[in-house]
């Protein structure tokens, strides 16, 4: 056998050598650039501060700066306009890299509302600290004529008198009415037949007189409780009292009765 025939020929094998060095370099480059291009190798920005803006304001700012901004809560402050940005991750200040989403938690666009609970005769420290844990402040505190000393008589947004279950914002502050013992003048008791329970509160206590306690003939419910008017109340209309006398009353959903029942004969089963 001819040796020469299959001894290897040795520059072939030197130049497959040398290719394959090559694409190898070339693979290697076109990987770390691909790397570099996809990662941002060293291409940082400093975050900047968009705490406290509206997202339209911060969204071209974070853009400008090759950043982009990515809604991940809600919350209430108020310390930031409501709308606006309460935090932000990363900070500002922070280095990162180019395309990053920062992440925002936003400020509700309105205050969160709490319905107004009993607070008609209580004490009106005990009123305070009920309105505190409901987020509520007592702006001002009103003494007015009324059997009842310190306790609740109204509960105000201004001159308006809120009834239970009023819608009240979180931080809003309240004015409240409290007793502070009988007055020295007379008063003409108003007629209360045919008003509605908040109707009847609202002109006893335009009067200084104090509001008693209130029946129904029937026990109301939900959908009738509106429905509701006074039918019979004690002291009788155009009697003279005290301020802060209390008038009780008794009310039903057929108006009729207030026309019909003989009050003063029936103040027995008033109550």
């Amino acid at each position: 056998m001819d040796m020469k025939k299959i001894k290897p020929d040795v520059k072939f094998i030197g130049i497959n050598v040398v290719i394959a060095v090559v694409i190898a370099i070339v693979l290697l480059v076109i990987l770390l650039s691909r790397l570099r291009s996809y990662t941002e190798h060293g291409q940082e920005v400093e975050v900047p501060n968009v705490t406290g803006m509206y997202l339209e304001e911060a969204a071209p700012i974070l853009e400008a700066e090759g950043l982009r901004a990515e809604i991940i809560d809600s919350t209430f402050s108020d310390k930031v306009p409501l709308g606006s940005i309460v935090e932000q991750n990363p900070q500002s200040g922070s280095h990162v890299k180019h395309g990053r989403a920062i992440y925002l938690i936003m400020n509700a666009r309105f205050r969160p509302q709490v319905m107004l609970p009993e607070l008609y005769d209580l004490s009106y420290r005990q009123a305070i600290a009920t309105l505190k844990g409901l987020g509520i402040g007592v702006e001002e505190i009103v003494y007015e004529p009324s059997e009842y000393k310190d306790l609740v008589l109204d509960i105000r947004r201004g001159e308006e008198s809120l009834p239970v279950g009023s819608k009240v914002e979180e931080g809003e502050q309240l004015v409240l009415v409290v007793g502070r013992g009988m007055g020295t003048e007379m008063v003409k008791v108003p007629d209360l037949k045919g008003k509605s329970l908040q109707d009847a509160r609202s002109y006893i206590r335009s009067l200084y007189l104090t509001m008693g306690t209130y029946t129904y003939d029937e026990e109301p419910t939900e959908e009738n409780i509106d429905q509701y008017v006074v039918i019979q109340q004690t002291p009788q209309a155009g009697e003279q009292v005290l301020e802060g006398t209390r008038v009780d009353m008794k009310l039903s959903t057929n108006i009729e009765k207030a026309f019909t029942v003989d009050t003063k004969d029936n103040e027995e089963d008033f109550f």
